[in-house]
């Protein structure tokens, strides 16, 4: 337990900026896991629609700082991808 004043307001602060980035973190994740899951059974509209927020979700992260920029990049990268083949091969 932390016994300094500052060192109890740093408690406190990395307490609020834990939870934050859990929460942004989480919601990333599901953003991703619908999109894939929408992959999976083939829905190209579906993915499509998802894809929009998916990026934004992962634009969101990135810019909060709980994932790397070049991490959120890759993410988009191979989601725009897999979603991009997904819609040539349903045309």
């Amino acid at each position: 337990m932390a016994h300094h004043a500052s060192a109890q307001k740093h408690m406190r602060q990395s307490l609020k900026r834990r939870g934050r980035n859990r929460s942004s973190l989480s919601r990333f994740k599901t953003q991703v896991k619908k999109l894939n899951a929408a992959l999976e059974q083939k829905d190209a509209d579906q993915a499509q629609k998802l894809l929009n927020a998916t990026v934004a979700s992962i634009d969101r992260a990135s810019k909060q700082g709980v994932i790397h920029d070049n991490a959120a990049a890759r993410h988009k990268s191979r989601l725009t991808r897999k979603v991009s083949a997904l819609r040539t091969s349903h045309a």
